[in-house]
């Protein structure tokens, strides 16, 4: 045993063998006693600090971002009209399936056509006694002329022959137009798409009287291929707008050609791609919008009236922005920020502005400067004042077009 204790003082030695020896004497006190004599022994302990914890950080990405003007808008159909019976009569045949894609003039009700067919025989026949009518009094005229020069027919006889003669023509005219009229009636008994469209469910049936006192509803044709999207512009918008356009030169002509890009709430990106169409030349008082739509070929009919999407239009192209990961932003009451770690590996709360985001960066307009190494992990376990551990990790910067 001593050999266990050699490195203790002889009094502790001696006690401590004296109480190993002797088990039956151990009390409270002395246990107590030895206890404190053995801790007492050897250098006084000190408090030694963690290390720093290790923090990933990464300096800002800079690459060259398209600059978008970002919106809400909806789809609208470039033509939308109600096919109407235009003349009274009996639905004779429909010639589609409710939702067809049909042609323009295609001809899609057949309202009975006989009585109009006869209609326009009979002001046939009125416009030919008319012409006869015409030319019968033409000859008496030329007659009582010639007479009336020769002084054996009277004036008065003249004047007679005169007005026989414009009442003819007059009533030729009148038969001419109960002819296009009669035409124009049994024209209206088909009834033709006006353009290209899809026909919604027929509102009436075969059999039925319709056009009686006012047009009847027959169905509604929708264009789909163009289709428009409406948009609006904040004020502040449209004045970077009009000071982007002055700057780069463009005419009225020009801004047509502006490309937008649409994207539906349940799709990635902005895959449906059109040009600026029109602007109002006015800004929406009570809003302080600017009224804008664009328009889409829509070739697949993706695209349906009344959607509501997602607008993006491509501004200008800024060289040189900084991006972070959209995650490592915070938000408190002085705004949005981010933390970095400063050259003395102290972590630092920097106010940011925002940008547009690009994938899953964002970025960042003012409040960091390239060489910042904004902390990317373990933001919830340090605080500004804390010193850490950076470690270096690269962020990769991307491709806009993968932008949601």
């Amino acid at each position: 045993m001593e050999g266990d204790f050699g490195s203790l003082s002889s009094p502790r030695a001696h006690a401590l063998s004296f109480l190993l020896a002797n088990p039956r004497r151990l009390t409270a006190g002395f246990i107590l006693s030895a206890t404190l004599a053995v801790g007492a022994c050897g250098d006084t302990n000190v408090y030694v600090p963690p290390p720093p914890p290790k923090v990933d950080v990464a300096l800002p990405v800079k690459q060259t971002v398209e600059r978008y003007l970002l919106s809400t808008g909806s789809t609208a159909a470039v033509n939308s009209t109600t096919l109407v019976a235009r003349v009274p009569g009996f639905i004779q045949k429909i010639n589609y399936n409710d939702g067809d894609l049909v042609k323009a003039g295609t001809v899609l009700f057949i309202i009975e056509p006989k009585p109009y067919e006869l209609a326009l025989e009979q002001a046939q026949a009125g416009q030919s006694s008319a012409i006869a009518s015409t030319k019968q009094a033409e000859a008496d005229y030329q007659r009582q002329s010639d007479l009336a020069a020769q002084k054996i027919s009277s004036q008065a006889t003249l004047d007679q022959a005169t007005a026989s003669k414009e009442s003819a023509i007059a009533k030729e005219k009148q038969a001419g137009v109960d002819v296009e009229q009669a035409q124009l009636n049994l024209t209206y008994t088909e009834v033709k798409a006006p353009f290209d469209g899809i026909v919604t469910s027929r509102a009436v049936s075969l059999g039925q009287y319709v056009g009686a006192g006012t047009p009847t509803t027959l169905a509604t044709i929708v264009q789909l291929e163009p289709i428009y999207v409406n948009f609006s512009v904040s004020e502040a918008e449209v004045q970077g707008i009009r000071a982007n356009v002055r700057a780069r030169g463009l005419t009225p002509e020009d801004l047509k050609k502006v490309p937008i890009e649409v994207g539906l709430q349940t799709e990635e990106g902005y895959p449906h791609r059109g040009t600026l169409d029109y602007a109002s030349p006015t800004l929406t008082a009570a809003t302080g919008t600017l009224s804008v739509r664009g328009v889409f070929q829509n070739e697949k009919r993706a695209l349906l009236p009344g959607y509501f999407v997602r607008v993006r239009v491509p501004l200008a192209k800024r060289p040189d922005s900084l991006l972070v990961p959209d995650q490592v932003i915070g938000s408190g009451q002085g705004g949005r920020y981010v933390l970095v770690a400063n050259k003395d590996d102290v972590v630092e709360q920097r106010n940011v502005e925002l940008g547009q985001q690009v994938g899953e960066l964002r970025v960042i307009t003012k409040g960091i400067q390239a060489d910042d190494r904004v902390l990317i992990s373990g933001l919830m376990s340090v605080v500004p004042g804390q010193k850490i551990e950076p470690v270096p990790k690269v962020v990769s910067g991307v491709e806009q077009d993968a932008a949601p």
